[in-house]
């Protein structure tokens, strides 16, 4: 059964980004949808899936990892504005039957992603 997930590590300070507020939305016609929004727990992840089997369907999604916030939050000093603020990623969902693992490794100055496992 399909479902979506993630997982932000903080590679500024080598540790899960707890906290740290992620969104969930999807592109349709009418326009960004906002399905979920989740603070990520001790280990950087949502509690239980961002979607579901019942709630996973092909088409374009976005996560937005609000980035700028957590860091201040943690009591770095960030120019004004930062140089990262909120990581918004566009990814798409073919099978809807498959796992999808969207991990983020951050800091204020980068960013990297990819379809983890």
């Amino acid at each position: 059964m399909g479902h979506l997930s993630t997982h932000v590590l903080d590679t500024a300070h080598g540790c899960p980004a707890a906290g740290l507020r992620v969104t969930l939305s999807r592109h349709t016609p009418q326009g960004l949808q906002t399905v979920r929004s989740v603070v990520l727990n001790a280990d950087g992840r949502a509690d239980g899936p961002l979607l579901d089997a019942a709630g996973m369907a092909a088409g374009t999604w976005q996560l937005a990892f609000e980035v700028a916030a957590y860091f201040r939050d943690r009591g770095v000093a960030l120019p004004d504005p930062p140089f990262l603020d909120v990581v918004r990623l566009d990814f798409g969902i073919a099978d809807a039957q498959a796992k999808y693992h969207v991990p983020l490794l951050v800091s204020p100055w980068s960013c990297s992603t990819y379809r983890g496992s």
